[in-house]
């Protein structure tokens, strides 16, 4: 495979790799890489202080310094061509029976994500690009072992593409530039934009992202001056791209307004990544004591104080800015048991009938059987209306310590609720090492950050010796036990899941905690 100057790929080629690893292409990402990645090395160890501070007694406030962003009177970017209706959007990996039944499903949108539902094996971050490319270029389809076919519905019919480029941490080790490992990110975004930004135009959209785990207005002002940069690069007018914000960590709950302002001529609103919101919580105040400590994970609803006081201050802050606020996710996928469906389906119904009543202009849901649930949701407030910007909410005021408030969580820690966070860990590790990074595990769709919070869960228990319902005390000894029980309860031989074994040992129970899971099992990938 021809390569260009400076860079090294690797990664073994596939059929076909050649068409996204293009000479062209790679040098597009070295220029990323050698004008960007010295800032984004810069902002991690800035997360790194931050935390030192909060370790040592500091707290998360909205910044004195960006007091004028917050007071000024902007605007973000009107919404673009196939973003104005986001009542429903799908998420899902670029593989590709995936890219065909989320392009097809009845969404408004699908992330297409290289990130918390895909695991980035060599195979998936280069086979999902071209799956992208064919998708655009209407050439893909897929038969299943079974033999049975997809292709694409009608142009008119397919959800809009935003991609989830993995976030500012990962590396992407099978591309070097001058001998240095690129950033996940920017190698996921890069391969896209170079291949698809023109194809999305001349379809009448646009090169759209959706941005993960940002922890401050600066990471947003870097991603800002690297779509500049690529929309230079390829001559593409300024202003075409448009990023989603996830606000799922909880330095960025403060920063909101400062993150749109960062990117306001590429902003296409944020949305609340419910569940790795939860888990930054827990990582960020991990050792402040048992004000952070938070009960079983299905008792963290998104109406306890400081879940309620998040999401209402995001469609605040959005609509305030003429910006697009997208709800959570709706992980369950149906089961073959109608009275477990009729269960959670009232609860899907519920849920985004509480966010649209909010102001929310759309959700998320992570399987095609509950596009129609959530649209039909929306639909009831929206009616034709494409989205409710207009909506402003300024009946909500919520401050720093409402956000901060979770020891005001209803709830307990259970044996049930350790069991559980045991299992998914595992098995959602077990699949994910093997290449799948969206798992169905007790009818629900779990994904990297599901798993973040169960494992999380865990080692904040350990650490802080809370006893369960039970009477008992959370200690290795009581962990190591269950690990063996509800390994014993998995289909196979127990030996299979050694390795997510050890992999969630060390992320769950380890006295120092991993920043993030999908660190050290990267590093267990060839």
């Amino acid at each position: 495979m021809t390569t260009a100057d400076g860079v090294d790929v690797t990664g073994t080629s596939g059929e076909r790799f050649d068409e996204v690893l293009t000479p062209e292409a790679l040098e597009f990402l070295a220029d990323l890489h050698r004008t960007f990645d010295a800032r984004r090395l810069e902002l991690l160890q800035a997360r790194q202080d931050r935390y030192t501070e909060l370790a040592n007694g500091g707290t998360l406030q909205f910044l004195p310094e960006t007091q004028d962003v917050r007071d000024g009177d902007w605007q973000v970017a009107p919404p673009a061509p196939g973003l104005v209706d986001r009542r429903v959007e799908i998420t899902g990996p670029t593989d590709r029976k995936m890219t065909i039944n989320a392009l097809n499903s009845g969404a408004k949108v699908w992330l297409a994500d290289f990130e918390d539902a895909s695991t980035p094996t060599w195979d998936n971050v280069v086979n999902g690009q071209l799956n992208l490319m064919d998708a655009l270029d209407r050439t893909i389809d897929f038969t299943s072992e079974q033999g049975k076919s997809y292709a694409l519905a009608d142009a008119a019919d397919l959800a809009t593409i935003v991609v989830r480029p993995r976030g500012w941490h990962l590396a992407e080790k099978h591309v070097l530039v001058d001998g240095q490992q690129m950033s996940g990110s920017l190698v996921d975004f890069g391969l896209y934009f170079f291949h698809c930004a023109k194809r999305q135009l001349d379809a009448g959209k646009g090169p759209y992202f959706y941005l993960p785990k940002m922890e401050s207005h600066l990471e947003a002002r870097l991603w800002n001056d690297v779509f500049v940069r690529a929309q230079e690069r390829l001559g593409i007018p300024q202003g075409t791209v448009r990023a989603t914000v996830l606000i799922e960590t909880y330095p960025a709950a403060f920063e909101m307004e400062e993150i749109l302002y960062e990117l306001r001529e590429h902003s296409a609103g944020l949305n609340a990544g419910r569940w790795d919101y939860i888990f930054s919580v827990i990582k960020k105040f991990r050792t402040r004591g048992k004000d952070f400590l938070l009960p079983d994970r299905n008792q963290v609803t998104m109406t306890v104080p400081f879940m309620r006081s998040y999401t209402e201050l995001l469609v605040r802050t959005c609509h305030k800015r003429g910006a697009h606020a997208i709800g959570g996710m709706a992980a369950f996928i149906p089961s073959k048991d109608p009275q477990v469906n009729e269960a959670a389906f009232q609860k899907v119904i519920d849920d985004k009938t509480r966010e649209a009543g909010d102001g929310f202009d759309g959700s998320w849901v992570a399987h095609p059987g509950m596009v129609q649930l959530c649209k039909e949701a929306f639909t009831k407030v929206l009616g034709d209306r494409p989205n409710q910007l207009d909506k402003k909410r300024e009946d909500v005021h919520v401050t720093a310590e409402q956000l901060l408030d979770v020891k005001s969580t209803p709830g307990n820690v259970t044996e049930a609720g350790l069991r559980n966070n045991i299992s998914v860990g595992i098995q959602y590790l077990h699949t994910w090492l093997k290449g799948t990074g969206a798992v169905g595990i007790f009818n629900l769709m779990e994904d990297a950050a599901t798993a973040e919070i169960s494992r999380s869960q865990v080692w904040q228990w350990l650490h802080n010796d809370v006893e369960l319902d039970t009477g008992e005390t959370v200690t290795r000894e009581l962990i190591d036990r269950l690990v063996e029980e509800e390994i014993a309860k998995l289909p196979g031989d127990p030996s299979d899941y050694d390795e997510a074994k050890s992999t969630f040992l060390e992320v769950a129970v380890a006295d120092d905690f991993a920043e993030f899971l999908t660190l050290p099992a990267y590093e267990r990938m060839p």
